[in-house]
């Protein structure tokens, strides 16, 4: 994995975590998570395993320490599992069969959906909590799984396009041929 790789993953990640500290609450409870969205474009853009085990690593640490205090570890396996479940069963066998745009709101649909459930399992387990799991899937993980696809589908064509433009110009041309 290149440098490149391992800065470009940062800093998309430290942007949605970022964008996740400001995104206020919609309802008590059910907050849009951003940093989610663009965990699963990083996920997208990375067709190698080594930069999503990277970006599942820094997404699990930043939730844990950026997240509600007492869900630490939740987000620890939530976010780690869910980056690996996305990129296995999702993007690899998916990306390039159907359009990209498609493919980022799925990602968003059902990659919240699944870190939604781990985390509430986790959270259940861990913690000993006295929870309904399924009224509070279906209460909080359900509407944030439909917010986040929105999020992930506006993200997705924004991040590429700025890729795009960094890779056009002559700094980033000049500096790829002395390397």
């Amino acid at each position: 994995m290149s440098l490149r790789e391992s800065i470009q993953v940062s800093l998309l990640l430290g942007i949605g975590a970022l964008l996740h500290l400001i995104t206020p609450q919609i309802l008590p409870g059910m907050k849009p998570d951003p940093s989610l969205a663009m965990l699963f474009v990083v996920v997208m853009l990375h067709r190698n395993i080594r930069p999503i085990i990277l970006a599942g690593m820094v997404a699990a640490l930043l939730a844990a320490l950026t997240g509600t205090p007492g869900m630490q570890v939740a987000n620890l396996i939530d976010k780690f599992s869910t980056t690996l479940i996305v990129y296995l069963v999702l993007v690899k066998p998916m990306y390039g069969k159907i359009n990209d745009k498609v493919l980022a709101g799925i990602c968003g649909l059902f990659g919240t959906m699944i870190s939604g459930g781990i985390f509430l399992t986790a959270a259940i387990f861990v913690l000993g909590l006295e929870m309904n799991f399924t009224a509070l899937y279906a209460t909080i993980v359900l509407p944030t799984a439909i917010i986040n696809t929105v999020v992930t589908v506006v993200l997705y064509p924004l991040v590429v396009f700025s890729k795009n433009v960094v890779e056009k110009t002559s700094v980033y041309k000049s500096y790829n041929r002395k390397a």
